[in-house]
This record gives structure tokens, C-alpha cells and sequence, in this order.
């Protein structure tokens, strides 16, 4: 039997909200939030363990002044109709809570070396801090998933919507997932960071809940990949995390994941921190360090997420 990858956690050293795309040029294009908020860096390597000492790009920095001014936060590297694509959210300079979703295009081939022009905001349906949009496409259709908070429903919840391209809304958004159990509660209400994996007759979308301390965690939606993904009574959702702090092995608040391959197995990739206790705000910690995790399946072909491995390194 081939042996599962391991690999040198952390992947890359504070990078939070941890996203990586396999390229058919055989390299792994990372993205992730940088401690300051403040830019878009990329970074490619051959290997998910070589990504820590790989050579990275600022591809785009904040605004002065006005929209994308604060709290870049998120971005999303993905290739969409023969272009490549970032999701990212940000704040206004002068609000830096005026949260909402932007984008940026790049046509050349290789993103690394290419231009990346500004898209604009996407419209989400209705302008309210809105944030970590994601894509995926199934049966020819695009849908995008986002976090976002209404007026009607006052708390980060994971909504989803038909999009005609990568930027262009086709159908009102659906709410997917809203806080309602304890675990979702936990210092703040929240559902945000959604992440699809399509496997096993099924749509599975995880998405992260409560404050970004230890209390951070992951919860599982799933829907039958036959079913209608813009219709509520398809899906279903885990009443409890399927991936959260475990103190023995030293990793604290994992979340905010994204998924690849390697090897032909499925990985997770998330951010977790090497301790419990932090001063000041956790946004303000810089200690989420990016790391990988192999997916394994249950006999019903669910995912399981297991117990993360004991860092290679450890915070100081």
C-alpha cells in the first residue's frame, strides 16, 4: 500500500487562511492573509513542503486611501476560463470594517510573472460586510460561496449563488449556514471561510465557527451531488465541529481551510496556532502558521479529518 504524505508542519510560517491551487505545470501556487493585512503575496514550489522557502511575489498591495485600504484578508487563487483568478476581502482605509469582496485578474500564463489588474467589488446581493469567498463548478454550473452579515441575518453566515463567470452573479444568494449551536457561538457567532470538496456521490462544504482563538474550529455541510445546491432542503449539516483545538498535540483554533491534492490523495490545508493563551485580540496575533493534513474517508465516504500530528517546530 502506498504510504500516506507527510509533511514538515508548519507548511508556512505565519500565513493565515491558508489557500493552494495545483497547477497542470506541476508547481503549487499558495496564497494566504499576511500578518500586517496589507498586501497579496503568492508563492510556488514543486512540493507542498517546500512552500515555506519557495520564491513568493507581492502581487498587489493595499489602497492608501479608500476602498481595499484595510484588512486584506483571505485571498483565493484560482483559474477560471483560461485566466487567473483572487478572491480577496478588504476594508475601506478610512472603515476598516467596511468588509466586502474584491477581486483580481491575471491572463498571462504564469502568475507569478504576470500583471494583475483590479476587478472591482462583487456583488453579493445586498452591500454588508461580506467576506472569504470561495468557487467551485459542478454539472457546467458555477456557484460561489461567501461569509457575510445582513441586516436580517446579524451574524457571519456562509451564503451561496449561481455565478454566471468568475465575477457576475446569476441567481439571489441562498443562505446556506448560520450560527445555532454552542460551538458556532463561542465568543462570536460565526460561520465563515467556507471550502467544497466533491467526493463520494457528495458536495461537502467546510466552513469555520466561533472567535479566531482556541475556540475556532471547522464544521461539515453535504449535499448529494445530484441533488439542487441552490435548494435548502438538500443539505445537511454536522451538529458537531469535525476538526478542532487539540491541546495535547499543541494546536489551537485550527481553521479556515482549503483543500488540494497530492498524490493522489486529498489534502487539507489550515491555520492553527502552537498555544492557547493570547494577549490582546487573536486578529492581532500573527502565530497562525499555515499546515497540511491528508484526508481520509469513512465507509459512508465522508471525510475524516483525525487528530492534527505534533508540529515539527514549535512557537518559542
Amino acid at each position: 500500500m502506498k504510504s500516506l504524505p507527510e509533511y514538515n508542519n508548519p507548511l508556512v510560517y505565519q500565513r493565515a487562511d491558508p489557500y493552494c491551487y495545483y497547477h497542470t505545470d506541476g508547481y503549487y501556487y499558495f496564497t494566504a492573509s499576511v500578518p500586517q493585512y496589507d498586501l497579496i503575496e503568492i508563492r510556488r514550489a514543486k512540493t507542498l513542503n517546500y512552500l515555506e522557502h519557495a520564491d513568493s511575489r507581492i502581487i498587489w498591495k493595499k489602497h492608501f486611501s479608500g476602498r481595499m485600504g484595510s484588512h486584506i484578508w483571505a485571498p483565493e487563487l484560482h483559474r477560471i476560463d483560461g485566466a487567473w483568478y483572487i478572491y480577496f476581502a478588504a476594508g475601506d482605509a478610512e472603515e476598516v470594517w467596511n468588509i466586502r469582496p474584491y477581486a483580481l485578474v491575471c491572463y498571462d500564463e504564469n502568475p507569478m510573472k504576470g500583471r494583475w489588474t483590479e476587478c472591482g467589488m462583487i456583488d453579493v446581493g445586498e452591500e454588508s460586510f461580506s467576506l472569504d469567498m470561495t468557487t467551485f463548478v459542478h454539472k457546467g454550473q458555477r456557484y460561489n460561496l461567501w461569509a457575510q452579515t445582513t441586516e436580517k441575518v446579524p451574524y457571519s453566515s456562509v451564503y451561496i449563488a449561481k455565478f454566471k463567470n468568475a465575477l457576475e452573479r446569476e441567481s439571489e444568494p441562498m443562505l446556506l449556514t448560520t450560527p445555532e449551536y454552542e460551538w458556532e457561538k463561542r465568543g462570536i457567532w460565526v460561520n465563515e471561510g467556507p471550502a467544497v470538496l466533491i467526493r463520494s456521490g457528495k458536495i461537502f462544504v467546510t466552513y469555520s465557527a466561533a472567535n479566531t482563538g482556541a475556540n475556532y474550529c471547522m464544521g461539515l455541510l453535504w449535499c448529494d451531488e445530484d441533488s439542487d445546491p441552490m435548494d435548502k432542503s438538500s443539505w445537511h449539516k454536522s451538529e458537531k465541529p469535525v476538526f478542532k483545538t487539540n491541546a495535547e498535540n499543541g494546536q489551537f483554533g485550527p481553521g479556515h481551510n482549503s483543500f488540494t491534492t497530492d498524490c493522489g490523495y486529498d489534502v487539507m490545508l489550515y491555520h492553527a496556532r502552537a498555544y492557547e493563551r493570547i494577549k490582546g485580540d487573536p486578529l492581532h496575533d500573527p502565530n497562525r502558521h499555515a499546515r497540511a493534513m491528508v484526508i481520509t474517508y469513512d465507509d459512508n465516504g465522508f471525510p475524516v479529518f483525525g487528530e492534527p500530528r505534533p508540529d515539527t517546530w514549535k512557537d518559542e
